[in-house]
């Protein structure tokens, strides 16, 4: 039977059995922040205006069939919000704003709200380390397939998009690879895929009011349908996912000290060995991860084709 709809919650639709699929499997629900005044034009621009350096990535990659090259990284400089907007509206570039809370409070306490209210359905389940990051992208853009490390959600507020996610198994996702990606010395997107992969993904069709939520490190890619899109990922930690975090870890030190055979059980003596083994390495001046480098290479223009113009390359770290 069917729960009745609340309007005071931001999920909608949830059912009594969704407790016992969350985090094992994928869910796509729909939800009530469509139509909420933080995702309007001028909301969206005002954003735009304020976001420091630090908290925005804007992006390019060529529109090709299927997964597509590695993206481009960019800058915005004079320009306003609202022109960035109509720039995206008819480009081809995306705006990640990283930490919009920390721009606009009202961000942070949505943000809140939601991780509150999956709290309070799921028995157990206790999140911290929240984060979202607001996506602003072109009709038509791709997102090259990759993993994230933290648990994820896509929030879709406006447009349509489709998601194609994969299992988190090999060999999808191998376990070389997402030990790499944890130690911080392979980016999101350099996961290797291969065409026939899509064979196997779960394709979901997001419209504005649906969201969807998948195992941990599930990889996957986005292709926008022929309009303006405007969604939210959502990001968090629990105990449980910090020690999947520290078995990968320590399991990609092993690794690269010539062993192979590496389970990543999450309990037992091997896990308080690997457990302690990340902390060594991670919290002292042996720890491999260092910071991000981006390479700037083009402007975002409005009098260039896809409207982008190439710059003199320039890098930053973040």
């Amino acid at each position: 039977m069917n729960m009745p709809m609340r309007t005071d919650q931001i999920i909608t639709d949830w059912q009594p059995h969704f407790p016992a699929l969350f985090g094992k499997h994928t869910l796509a629900l729909s939800h009530s922040l469509a139509n909420s005044p933080l995702f309007t034009d001028e909301a969206l621009a005002r954003l735009i205006d304020a976001a420091p350096r630090e908290d925005y990535h804007v992006n390019y990659s060529q529109k090709t069939p299927g997964n597509p090259p590695k993206r481009r990284e960019g800058e915005i400089k004079d320009l306003s919000g609202a022109e960035v907007l109509e720039i995206v509206r008819t480009g081809n570039i995306w705006v990640n704003l990283t930490r919009p809370g920390r721009t606009d409070p009202a961000y942070g306490e949505m943000l809140n709200a939601l991780y509150d209210e999956f709290e309070a359905r799921v028995p157990g389940f206790i999140s911290y380390k929240r984060n979202m990051t607001l996506l602003i992208s072109s009709p038509n853009v791709s997102v090259k397939y990759h993993a994230d490390v933290p648990g994820q959600c896509l929030w879709q507020v406006r447009g349509t998009k489709k998601v194609y996610i994969y299992p988190n198994t090999p060999p999808f996702l191998s376990q070389p690879a997402l030990e790499n990606l944890i130690l911080g010395q392979a980016r999101e997107t350099d996961m290797p895929f291969e065409a026939w992969f899509d064979d196997y993904a779960e394709v979901h069709m997001l419209e504005a009011g649906k969201m969807a939520h998948w195992p941990l490190n599930g990889p996957h890619r986005v292709v926008n349908e022929n309009m303006l899109n405007v969604s939210f990922t959502t990001e968090h930690w629990t105990d449980g996912l910090r020690r999947h975090y520290a078995v990968n870890y320590a399991n990609g030190i092993l690794r690269k000290m010539g062993l192979h055979k590496l389970d990543q059980n999450v309990s037992g003596l091997s896990y308080l060995a690997k457990l302690a083994l990340a902390g060594v390495v991670k919290f002292t001046p042996l720890n491999p991860q260092k910071k991000k480098v981006y390479t700037v290479d083009f402007r975002v223009d409005p009098t260039a084709p896809e409207g982008i113009r190439d710059i003199e390359a320039y890098s930053f770290s973040k």
